[in-house]
């Protein structure tokens, strides 16, 4: 079992982020390990936007692929993702983005997991906070990108 949380405020609306977060037929494009995204079901559910999606993951030798269902609540700018299928016995991840009064908002971000296979429990466990902070890092990083505008030089 491998779990973390983090809270990160950052200088992006709350929207933005959950956006960006929601996006991952994008996160090829930026998210370290993420070889590639395929959503293959859109619905609505319970007035939510609920995506069925494939993700390769890969890290040196490692690859793997997996399927989730991810509930998109717009409302309150949470992101649930719940496991379907895989090398996990179980994988739970929830994103949350609260506005800050003065500006920008603050990141909620919950996982939890454990692989079928002993072995890569085990090598994930030893790579596990720091993979995943660069993971949030990876989504500033992109926020960051997308969402600032440079100002023209004087």
């Amino acid at each position: 079992m491998a779990a973390t949380q983090q809270t990160r405020d950052v200088p992006f609306t709350a929207d933005d982020m959950f956006s960006l977060v929601a996006g991952i037929e994008h996160y090829p494009e930026f998210l370290p390990w993420c070889a590639a995204c395929r959503i293959r079901k859109r619905e609505v559910e319970g007035g939510n936007e609920v995506l069925t999606a494939d993700m390769i993951v890969a890290y040196k030798m490692f690859r793997e692929q997996f399927t989730s269902r991810v509930s998109l609540n717009k409302p309150e700018r949470l992101v649930d993702v719940h496991y379907v299928e895989g090398p996990f016995k179980y994988l739970a991840n929830k994103w949350q983005f609260e506005e800050l009064p003065d500006g920008g908002c603050r990141i909620h971000f919950y996982i939890d997991f454990e692989f079928r296979s002993l072995m890569l429990q085990k090598m994930m466990n030893g790579v596990f906070a720091k993979a995943f902070s660069r993971m949030m890092q990876a989504f500033i990083d992109e926020a960051e990108k997308r969402f600032v505008t440079s100002t023209p030089a004087a």
